[in-house]
């Protein structure tokens, strides 16, 4: 359990990377012609977010060299080998990448707002967000060829980048799957929740690794903390989403159980006899009712199957912790630990 403190300072932490993060965005993805096009691919980077994946590679970068938060140039970092890498690059384009991926998904899913504004898809239309998805995708391997790495090490981060693009293609198509098939085992949902979303957090983590010239039992340690921290931030997500307010959330509250969505809430109520299918009565979640959610919940609850999910968060958290045992012991390792906390605690 996360205390206030650390909460304070995981978010400071993320305030103070966020602004660079962002006027990064603005440099390396300036607005130009066709406008429209580029107005939509940034719309959701304009939009807001937290930014943690390019906060956590910013850490990682800085637990690594083991110099003080903040200390040094993102732009010029001192790699390993006396050279100096733009490991803000590298953020960013995962950043982009998560952009990305926010833009289809809303569009397979239908889902109308996104961070309490309209969807891409809503605010332009499908054809336009649709390219501005593809738009960003392509840009983040430009993005991250600008990093000035070593070839060796810059070829590898883009491999990672690539792979981390194939298997959140891959998780996507699985829990689209899942929606269709009358048993799905937890394996198999954890399996699709390090794929669809836990692969952005590795890669990011991992990346500053590659792109310094880290070795290898660095750069698989900083992975495993990524896939730990984000499927346990992908299990509370799916906690949130069922006991979370829709004006907090920036979505309906209760739309993956219109949707049909497999999470590890419903997979453990199944196995405790509850008909999930019959917990709301709603064809979109725009026909969903405060009081018919509250009440999903309520069985939910009795179930054991919330609270279910939130040990398995918990688990991984602790697992995420014991990763960074690899990497210098430093303030910026401190705050890693600590976002993995945050990641589970947050109430939004």
């Amino acid at each position: 359990m996360t205390t206030d403190s650390t909460e304070e300072r995981v978010l400071a932490a993320v305030r103070e990377r966020r602004e660079r993060v962002n006027a990064a965005i603005d440099e390396d993805l300036p607005l130009k012609e066709p406008e429209r096009l580029w107005e939509a691919s940034r719309y959701l980077l304009k939009a807001g977010g937290k930014r943690l994946r390019p906060t956590v590679s910013l850490l990682a970068a800085e637990a690594l060299a083991d110099v003080p938060p903040l200390s040094v140039d993102y732009r010029q970092f001192p790699a390993l080998d006396g050279e100096t890498v733009d490991v803000m690059a590298g953020a960013v384009s995962l950043e982009v990448i998560q952009s990305f991926t926010l833009i289809h998904d809303d569009i397979m899913d239908d889902d109308a707002l996104r961070r309490g504004v309209p969807a891409v898809h809503e605010a332009y239309d499908v054809d336009t967000a649709i390219l501005a998805g593809d738009t960003l995708y392509s840009t983040a391997f430009e993005i991250m060829a600008e990093t000035g790495a070593a070839p060796a090490n810059g070829l590898e981060a883009m491999r990672m980048l690539a792979e981390t693009c194939t298997r959140i293609c891959e998780g996507q198509a699985m829990d689209v799957d899942f929606e269709h098939r009358t048993e799905v085992l937890p394996e198999e949902y954890l399996e699709m929740v390090e794929s669809k979303t836990a692969v952005l957090y590795g890669d990011a983590a991992a990346t500053p690794a590659v792109l310094l010239g880290a070795d290898d039992e660095a750069v698989d340690a900083l992975y495993s903390y990524g896939i730990a921290a984000g499927s346990a931030f992908q299990i509370q997500d799916d906690v949130l989403d069922l006991t979370v307010p829709s004006e907090q959330l920036g979505k309906q509250r209760g739309s993956d159980l219109v949707e049909n969505k497999e999470t590890l809430i419903t997979l453990h109520a199944r196995q405790q006899g509850v008909d999930v299918d019959g917990l709301v009565d709603a064809d979109s979640a725009e026909d969903l009712t405060d009081e018919a959610v509250a009440e999903a919940v309520e069985r939910l609850h009795d179930a054991g199957s919330i609270e279910y999910a939130r040990e398995k968060a918990r688990s991984l958290v602790d697992q995420s912790k014991a990763d960074l045992s690899v990497v210098p012991d430093n303030e910026a390792r401190d705050l890693l630990e600590d976002i993995a906390e945050y990641l589970i605690s947050r109430g939004y």
